[in-house]
């Protein structure tokens, strides 16, 4: 069965800088799921030269929720990566899946995955850890301590102890608890490499003020904090997060 034809992906309403746009192409915003899309982006192009496109949309105005929008991501969630050099183009949504397509074909030489398939399953448990446990924990702190018209006390303990927890299972992985050995990163054998399970993680945690705990919550997870400043010092991380995404 052949896949829609580009004239099902795109219609009139389409921006012209997404329908015209060639190689790849991301539609994000720069929140911790669009962030950790950009980030791997300009890690790609520090390691291989990778280049793409952006269109940056505001979600705040609901433009996710348009058809224009909806043929691409029928969930209306952003980032949305387009990979033009397919025939025809083939988008891809849902973070986790977006970055483990640009692991499968533009980091051919795995420095951000692994060669070794125990090393591999190691990336990608870590990475659905934070993908089905993590960002929906801390993203419904998020949205029950600012933007519900209705403070929920109750919602909001709830998320954050469970945000919390998520947390402390890192903590245990980092600081080598059981292993017996720390790890600088989430997977590989020893102390890890940096790979897709950082950057996946990292522009969520990192968040961890402005989701609304204190230092006080947080000097229980010394081995996480460091992860979050070794990570911070990358120059790829800097770029991924900065101000090219950040809408004027």
């Amino acid at each position: 069965m052949s896949r829609p034809g580009k004239d099902k992906l795109y219609i009139s309403e389409t921006p012209d800088e997404v329908k015209n746009a060639k190689g790849l192409h991301l539609i994000t915003m720069s929140t911790p799921n669009g962030q950790a899309v950009q980030i791997m982006l300009e890690e790609l192009a520090d390691a291989y030269g990778t280049q793409w496109t952006t269109t940056l949309i505001n979600i705040m105005t609901n433009e996710q929720k348009k058809e224009w929008f909806l043929r691409l991501d029928p969930n209306g969630r952003i980032p949305v990566l387009i990979d033009n050099s397919q025939d025809p183009p083939f988008p891809v949504h849902e973070t986790s899946a977006e970055m483990f397509y640009l692991l499968k074909y533009a980091d051919k030489e795995d420095r951000f995955g692994f060669k070794d398939e125990l090393e591999r399953n190691e990336a990608i448990q870590w990475t659905f850890f934070w993908h089905g446990s993590g960002a929906p924990y801390q993203g419904q702190v998020n949205h029950f301590s600012r933007a519900a018209p209705e403070k929920i006390g109750y919602a909001i303990n709830r998320f954050k102890k469970e945000t919390l927890r998520v947390y402390g299972v890192l903590e245990i992985h980092l600081s080598g608890k059981y292993s017996g050995e720390p790890k600088e990163y989430l997977a590989g054998f020893g102390k890890g490499k940096y790979s897709i399970a950082d950057m996946k993680t990292w522009p969520w945690v990192k968040g961890w003020e402005r989701t609304g705990f204190e230092q006080k919550d947080m000097d229980e997870f010394p081995h996480l904090l460091k992860w979050i400043d070794r990570i911070a010092e990358r120059p790829a991380v800097k770029r991924g997060i900065g101000e090219k995404y950040n809408q004027s």
